[in-house]
């Protein structure tokens, strides 16, 4: 071999020996070193692969690196900004409420590929209330209207209401969204402002600007104030979200992990024993299940229940011992003659249907001396704290009146409607409605009962006038026994002199009442 070739063939050796010392100082650093007591073979080459990106710990830096509206100048924005600034415990108070829910919200709105400012816009709809309930009579998280929901496969019965669902309203409110979004020829501000005014409102308005030659931006629109605030509202928060220090803002944290599991239960459940078994309390499990109406779930489905992660194991197997005919309280009763099924069921606070599938009766009619089977619940309705009727009753109980009127407890008659009950005490359909957690569009059924605070002191048509008395407790008294006494709650007697329900009361005791002073015992 000449000289000058094994000079080369040195020099590349060398090349090629000093090029592998880079790439071994590397993986050296990222492997931690062996134990030098312990003498190890050489493991064979191993390809390097690219580091796994890390998981974001917290939800907020998700929801921020999807955000994709705007920016927008800051005279659009500048008014709500500086209220969510200026106002920390709304912000602290909304996403602690919704710190439930945002995660699988973001789940979705990744999915379906959609900017996450989306993941936002419950706050602005109902500060991330599942229970919300607008004048407009829209509900839930992401205030559908009744039509709407059902036209986005919302179902709303006696037992069940998809508009409040958090699974159901939130995949219903997405799709509505992404169909806005392209009937607005992908402007998504245009979108989110179709949401709340409708779509056929935004379409007008966007057609009258066009023809007289104006500009069809959503800022150039004229449209309902309410419209007007809403958008600027999300794109305002969202500002606050990306840079929560830049306005003194300390975001709650929220883990960026599922809060709940969605559970199969296969049939219905009393409410009261899925929350035994799944250790919860029942707050906590209505907050989570806010579509059910009533004590139980609808024996129709959606069968399932969301559970906190935490505890969903342990529901599942403790359920799985309970079988499906224990998983509802039952009870026989004998058909008197006068009966009907909604009397029965109005009697019993179930449903009609729930009385014909549990008899397998194929239609409504009864006769006097059969048996029926009545699924009834395991506890008191004060349990159920978050069920349709104590909700109305919360809000009845907690209403206030202006000064110098007087809370009078009214029964609805036949032709009555919020307008003429409103008109005959004085008062604004709004407030009434309000007072009775409704909205004025809700029809009315003779023989309910609504709160009215009337500066009137009528007493015609079956309405009652409320006293405050002070009444002492009496050997043999229990809280039972006073509630029967005046016709008011436990629940009512225990806020009203916080007193726990299952504490004990004594001889001698003084605890204040409003009664009806016209219909007490």
């Amino acid at each position: 071999m000449s000289l000058i070739r094994i000079i080369i063939v040195t020099v590349s050796i060398f090349l090629a020996s000093c090029g592998l010392l880079p790439s071994q100082q590397n993986k050296s650093n990222d492997v931690a070193p062996a134990p030098a007591a312990q003498a190890l073979p050489s493991p064979p080459p191993a390809s390097i692969a690219k580091p796994k990106p890390q998981v974001e710990k917290d939800l907020w830096v998700r929801i921020r690196d999807g955000f994709a509206l705007g920016p927008y100048s800051q005279e659009q924005l500048d008014e709500y900004v500086s209220w969510y600034a200026s106002h920390p415990e709304y912000i602290e108070r909304v996403f602690t409420r919704g710190q439930r829910y945002l995660y699988h919200i973001v789940e979705r709105v990744e999915a379906q590929g959609l900017p996450l400012e989306i993941a936002l816009m419950p706050v602005v709809e109902s500060a991330f209330d599942p229970f919300a309930y607008s004048y407009a009579t829209a509900s839930g998280m992401w205030q559908f209207m009744s039509g709407t929901g059902r036209e986005y496969g919302l179902k709303q019965n006696w037992w069940y209401d998809g508009r409040r669902d958090i699974i159901d309203s939130t995949d219903a409110a997405l799709a509505y969204l992404e169909r806005l979004h392209q009937m607005f020829d992908d402007n998504w501000l245009h979108a989110l402002a179709a949401y709340n005014t409708g779509q056929g409102r935004l379409q007008r308005s966007i057609n009258r600007n066009a023809k007289a030659g104006k500009p069809t931006d959503f800022w150039s629109l004229s449209l309902p104030r309410e419209t007007r605030a809403y958008v600027p509202q999300l794109l305002a928060l969202s500002k606050i979200i990306a840079n929560p220090e830049k306005y003194d803002i300390e975001l709650p944290e929220i883990v960026n992990a599922p809060y709940f599991v969605a559970v199969d239960i296969d049939s219905q459940i009393d409410l009261a024993r899925a929350s035994e078994l799944a250790e919860i309390s029942m707050d906590e499990l209505y907050l989570l299940n806010p579509g059910y109406n009533r004590w139980a779930t609808d024996p129709e489905g959606p069968h399932r229940l969301l559970i906190p992660a935490s505890q969903a194991e342990g529901f599942s197997a403790a359920l799985a011992t309970i079988p499906v005919e224990q998983r509802i309280s039952w009870q026989r009763y004998t058909i008197k003659r006068g009966d009907s099924l909604i009397k029965i069921a109005k009697r019993f606070n179930t449903s009609p249907e729930a009385l014909r599938t549990a008899n397998n009766l194929t239609s409504s009619r009864i006769r006097a001396g059969a048996t029926l089977l009545i699924p009834s619940a395991s506890e008191q309705s004060e349990h159920y704290a978050f069920s349709s009727n104590q909700r109305r009753a919360s809000s009845q109980s907690n209403s206030k009146g202006g000064k110098g009127s007087t809370k009078v407890n009214y029964v609805v008659k036949k032709g009555d409607s919020f307008w003429r009950i409103a008109n005959q005490h004085k008062v604004s359909v709004n407030a009434l409605a309000k007072w009775n957690g409704m909205s004025s569009r809700d029809t009315l059924r003779p023989g309910q009962k609504l709160v009215v605070w009337s500066k009137t002191s009528s007493t015609n048509g079956g309405e009652g006038i409320t006293r405050r008395l002070t009444y002492k407790v009496r050997s043999g008294d229990s809280l039972d026994t006073i509630a029967r006494k005046f016709n008011v709650s436990i629940q009512d007697i225990s806020r009203w002199n916080n007193v726990a329900i299952k504490n004990y009361i004594h001889p001698g005791q003084q605890l204040t009442l409003y009664v009806d002073v016209t219909g007490s015992r």
